[in-house]
């Protein structure tokens, strides 16, 4: 399976995983010329900016230990764009990881959901 077919795939259950949980959807894979958003959803008052790291094996790391700073740096930028173009959202906000597992592609699952990476 390639790369982006199995980021796809992770981010659909990453999606259905949140929209379970209560999360209303708002928009998906968002790009500007800072970087891309995997999902962009509210839950309750707060709107969340998802990161969606699918991994097949933790040879390289857990999933989540692939998002570094410098990813986080690139979602607040691409987050003020998407602020600034779109109407009626929330004031509080927060970046959140959802790390799914893949031991095999017809095997995915979300392994955690990280609130608040930012702190």
């Amino acid at each position: 399976m390639r790369k982006k077919q199995l980021g796809k795939l992770g981010e659909d259950l990453a999606l259905a995983y949140l929209l379970r949980r209560g999360f209303r959807f708002i928009d998906r894979s968002f790009s500007c010329s800072f970087g891309e958003i995997d999902l962009i959803m509210k839950d309750g008052r707060t709107l969340v900016f998802v990161e969606v790291k699918t991994r097949l094996s933790g040879r390289y790391g857990s999933p989540e230990e692939a998002v570094p700073r410098r990813k986080l740096r690139s979602i607040i930028k691409t987050s003020q764009v998407f602020k600034k173009i779109s109407k009626n959202l929330p004031k509080l906000e927060r970046i959140d990881v959802v790390s799914v597992d893949a031991p095999h592609p017809e095997q995915l699952s979300v392994i955690r959901h990280i609130k608040n990476v930012t702190g």
